[in-house]
């Protein structure tokens, strides 16, 4: 097995120190939003691209698009809990400005005039950013992310900031997001807020993070793509961290086309950012052109299919059946073992966490949710326990970390007979939120289970490029992710492969059953 997800890291390292111490699925009756949609739900309902090209050709303003999503963040959000700060005010006076410069033939850049959520661990100057923390609850950031200035610069207006866990690690200060497809259910962390505005159409793109699966894993609960770049490709400089060596930053949209158009803007290199890497830049909504025919297709069944879940296995299989007929070949392939870099051994990666931390929570441990504190608390006494040298664990850490960049550097030669691999995002379907909550809340060691399994961290771990479409549902209407992979820096293949499977299948224009008067059920059920 060996794969934990990034949930399940908070209560491992608990665990570990305590004990050293001591499409034939059946769908539910939603489709695209159509004429008899009311025009604020068919204009929020554009994809990105199709809002940037109305944009452009005057049939559709900035202020419009603005409305329309402020207006169903107005009737949504109260059922998601997707934002923290929606910033309506800031938002429509942008578009004004935005407008006017749109009459006048000048555009700012490719997202001129087009509402986007930001996750709220990036920082934006003069807005709050909590990082969904009692202890960031007054946090205003004197400069925006790099990701934050490059997006602005592109045009894009800023229409909230994106609940997610708290410090992407844990339940969120400010309440959970809740699943659209099925609000008692868990849409997965931590950019879980991000995931539910893109598919609950609050927001035309979002950005998320991701540290173990963290833009992938929500994308898939809640229906939409998620694409992770390769390490050092978008810059994580004013992102609050996680883990810095693992931490990635990616868009979150309704179609392949739209994450293409964003990851455009937000790819290149920053030299005040360490873990950025130089890399030529790269038209990735160029690339989504490039035939698939001849691409080799490797499917990675050990360990990454165990355990699969009935509606995920038939999910998939159904989709590997269609991208077969579309690429040039097929196969069972392995790649490089990540066991002894996942989150359950690779327990000094919570240096980097508890690094962090660890001023803030010598100052204010209080403020801490229950299930951080209880992380941090673990880290502090294991770095101070008498049972193993400070020197031990620095030379521990810096062995994993050299390990993980030759792992890094070879992995691409694993690709040697296949362009892609495609394998399940998640390998089972949501669970209760009130499950999710209840786990992550537990002080009690556990063993990983079935229930936790995701694909997705070693894929951070290989610093590899990771995309997740919608590829089916389940037969009680939640939707399956489909990931496709690839060496460093084939985040075009990647993309076009996503693509034609997309336009193949159409499953990005299904929309969560959500209405008005849609009823917000009780996290935990008297």
């Amino acid at each position: 097995m060996g794969y934990l997800t990034r949930r399940q890291f908070s209560k491992t390292v608990v665990a570990t120190a305590a004990a050293l111490s001591l499409k034939s699925a059946a769908f539910p009756s939603t489709t695209a939003y159509g004429s008899e949609s009311s025009d604020t739900d068919r204009i929020a309902g554009l994809s990105l691209t199709e809002a940037v090209r109305q944009i452009r050709a005057g049939s559709v303003t900035s202020t419009q698009l603005t409305q329309a999503c402020l207006e169903r963040i107005r009737i949504y959000n109260p059922k998601v809990d997707a934002y923290i700060t929606v910033l309506g005010e800031q938002a429509l006076a942008q578009a004004a400005q935005m407008d006017i410069e749109q009459k006048a033939n000048k555009f700012r850049g490719p997202l001129h005039g087009i509402p986007i959520a930001l996750k709220d661990n990036i920082d934006t100057k003069g807005i709050r950013t909590t990082a969904a923390s009692k202890v960031y609850d007054d946090r205003m950031p004197t400069e925006d992310a790099e990701v934050t200035r490059r997006l602005q610069a592109a045009g894009a207006i800023f229409i909230g900031k994106a609940n997610l866990d708290e410090f992407a690690d844990a339940v969120s200060y400010f309440g959970s997001v809740r699943n659209p497809w099925a609000l008692d259910r868990d849409p997965s962390g931590s950019s879980s807020g991000s995931a539910a505005a893109v598919a609950t159409d609050l927001a035309y793109g979002a950005l998320g993070t991701d540290t173990g699966g963290s833009v992938r894993l929500p994308s898939a609960y809640c229906g939409v793509v998620g694409i992770k770049p390769t390490y050092g490709l978008v810059p994580i400089r004013g992102i609050i961290p996680l883990a810095f060596s693992l931490d990635h930053c990616g868009p979150i949209t309704r179609t392949v086309d739209d994450a293409a158009l964003m990851l455009n803007q937000l790819a290149g290199y920053d030299k005040l950012d360490i873990t950025s890497v130089q890399h030529a830049k790269e038209d990735y909504v160029a690339a989504l052109q490039q035939p698939v025919s001849g691409f080799r297709l490797g499917i990675p069944r050990a360990p990454f299919f165990d355990y699969v879940d009935e509606d995920t296995s038939r999910a998939v299989e159904a989709a590997i059946i269609v991208l077969s007929k579309m690429t040039k070949s097929t196969r069972d392939v392995s790649l490089p073992s990540t066991y002894a870099y996942t989150w359950a051994s690779l327990n000094s990666i919570g240096n980097e966490i508890y690094a962090y931390h660890e001023q803030l929570f010598n100052d204010s441990p209080g403020r801490y949710s229950l299930a951080l504190r209880l992380q941090l608390e673990q880290l502090k006494d294991d770095m101070n326990s008498p049972t193993s040298s400070a020197s031990a664990r620095v030379s521990a850490y810096i062995r994993h970390r050299a390990e993980m960049e030759l792992l890094r550097r070879t992995v691409d030669d694993a690709f040697t007979d296949f362009d892609l691999v495609v394998l399940p995002t998640l390998r089972i379907m949501p669970q209760k939120l009130s499950y999710v909550i209840d786990q992550e809340e537990s002080t009690k060691p556990r063993s990983p289970g079935i229930m936790d399994l995701d694909n997705c961290t070693p894929f951070n771990i290989y610093g590899l490029p990771a995309i997740s479409i919608p590829c089916g549902f389940s037969r009680d209407g939640m939707p399956v992710g489909l990931m496709i992979a690839g060496p460093h820096f084939s985040e075009g293949k990647v993309l076009a492969l996503a693509r034609a499977y997309e336009q193949e299948c159409k499953w990005d224009l299904r929309r969560p059953p959500l209405k008005p008067d849609t009823p917000v059920p009780p996290i935990r059920p008297a």
